[in-house]
């Protein structure tokens, strides 16, 4: 499976604001974006004027790095989103949001989207009683995802049910941190996703 390896600071220091790629560290002092924030490179400093299409380019390209989604992918969830009826640009935001990896995140039980996939690629996650080891698995109203039972004494969940109610977690979802279970109420509408993207430039550029 293809994944972007690079700097995740650096994707946030070229959007030129956090995309919080990075958990604990996002909300920190050292967070690369307080000390220079400004795009990296050699003419990070410059003063450029974005054209439109620039514009859209740069705000489908934050919304697929806050999510950890490649192109090709990215531009399958569009043509998705495309086909569905209402809103093209809050269709594509609903598909995102119905990722497996982003649910585990949203509920808190993971520090980052990467840290999510990652407990998911390791298959210590199930989707309705059975493992799934696929980040990009989408939930559905009703869903059940827990993490395994041979998981539960893991570091990482320990944590998470140590600082249950420290994150707010989403009206769609229903966190039970004690249990270490998350139940899908329904999928979100525009109003309640917090991604700070402007998705009509999206559709704007593949549009053309």
């Amino acid at each position: 499976m293809a994944r972007y390896t690079g700097a995740d600071c650096k994707r946030c220091r070229r959007e030129k604001q956090k995309l919080f790629l990075k958990g604990a560290k996002c909300e920190s002092a050292k967070c690369p974006i307080e000390i220079r924030p400004y795009p990296p490179g050699e003419h990070g400093r410059g003063r450029t004027k974005d054209s439109e299409y620039l514009l859209q380019k740069r705000e489908k390209q934050k919304c697929a790095r806050i999510y950890g989604v490649l192109e090709k992918q990215f531009r399958g969830y569009y043509e998705e989103a495309n086909r569905k009826s209402g809103k093209t640009g809050e269709n594509l935001l609903r598909i995102l949001e119905s990722r497996l990896d982003n649910v585990v995140y949203r509920a808190g039980f993971a520090k980052s989207r990467d840290h999510a996939r990652q407990l998911v690629r390791h298959g210590h996650i199930l989707l309705n009683g059975r493992k799934t080891d696929i980040p990009s698995a989408r939930v559905s109203p009703n869903d059940i995802i827990e993490v395994r039972a041979s998981s539960k004494q893991l570091t990482p969940f320990q944590v998470a049910a140590a600082e249950a109610g420290e994150k707010t977690v989403p009206a769609w979802l229903e966190a039970s941190p004690a249990k270490l279970r998350i139940l899908v109420h329904s999928l979100p509408e525009r109003q309640v996703i917090d991604t700070q993207v402007q998705e009509q430039l999206i559709v704007e550029l593949y549009s053309k």
